[in-house]
C-alpha cells in the first residue's frame, strides 16, 4: 500500500492524478494508526517549512510514525519540494527542527541580479556520480518543474542524487537508504516525472 501523507500542506490532488495515470490506486491518509500500515510513503509539501512541521507536529504520533517507517522498517519515503526539505535537519525559513531523516540544511537562494527568487518553472538536473535508484530514467535532455525560495544542501556528498543550478548549484535530488528526495515537482514534469515516480512504485 502507498500512502500519500496529508498533514494539510501537500499538493495532493495532482499527485493522486498522476499515480492513478501510471495506474496505481494510492491512499492519502492522516491517521498515524494507518500511516503505521503503508508499504511506501509520499511526504509531499508547498508553503512554509516551520508551518508544514507545525502541522505534522500537531497531529499526535504523526511524527514518530513518518521517522519509525523510515529509520526503522525501512519503509521507501519520497519527501517532495517542501517534503523533500522537511527531511533535513533544518531551514533558514524557520526555526523548527526537521525530521532529521538525511543530514542537511536549507537555505535562502542568494540575491541575483539576473535571476528570479523563487525558482520557478523547467530547469534540468543533473545526476551525480553515484549509482542510484533513478539513475536508469535519467537522460541528457531530462527537465523537471521548479517553484521554490529555498534550497536543500546535504551535508554528506554521497546523499546527493542530483544537482541544479539557480545562481547557485544545489541538491535537487537526495537519497540515504531507503529515503529519498525530490525538490521538483515530478507530477508537473511529464514523461521524466513519471518514469522517476515509476521507479519509486516499482522498488
Amino acid at each position: 500500500m502507498l500512502v500519500i501523507v496529508n498533514y494539510g500542506m501537500g499538493n495532493i490532488g495532482s499527485l493522486r492524478n498522476m499515480f492513478r495515470f501510471i495506474g496505481l490506486e494510492v491512499e492519502v491518509e492522516s491517521s498515524p494508526d494507518r500511516i503505521a500500515q503503508a508499504e511506501k510513503l509520499i511526504l509531499p509539501g508547498v508553503g512554509n517549512f516551520d508551518a508544514a512541521m507545525k502541522a505534522i507536529n500537531k497531529v499526535a504520533g504523526l511524527c514518530d510514525v513518518i521517522k519509525g517507517k523510515a529509520l526503522e522498517e525501512k519503509v521507501p519515503l519520497l519527501g517532495i519540494c517542501l517534503g523533500m526539505q522537511l527531511l533535513l535537519d533544518s531551514s533558514e525559513e524557520g526555526s523548527l527542527p526537521g525530521l532529521g531523516l538525511i543530514a542537511g540544511k536549507v537555505l535562502r537562494f542568494p540575491h541575483h541580479e539576473s535571476l528570479k527568487v523563487p525558482h520557478m518553472g523547467w530547469n534540468f538536473a543533473r545526476p551525480t556520480k553515484r549509482e542510484n535508484l533513478f539513475q536508469q530514467s535519467l537522460c541528457s535532455d531530462a527537465r523537471y518543474y521548479f517553484a521554490h525560495s529555498y534550497y536543500a544542501e546535504v551535508t554528506n556528498p554521497e546523499d546527493s542524487l542530483m544537482k541544479t543550478t539557480h545562481s547557485v548549484e544545489f541538491d535537487s535530488a537526495v537519497m540515504r537508504e531507503n529515503i529519498m528526495g525530490l525538490q521538483f515537482h515530478p507530477e508537473k514534469s511529464h514523461r521524466f516525472g513519471i518514469e522517476l515516480l515509476k521507479k519509486f512504485v516499482n522498488l
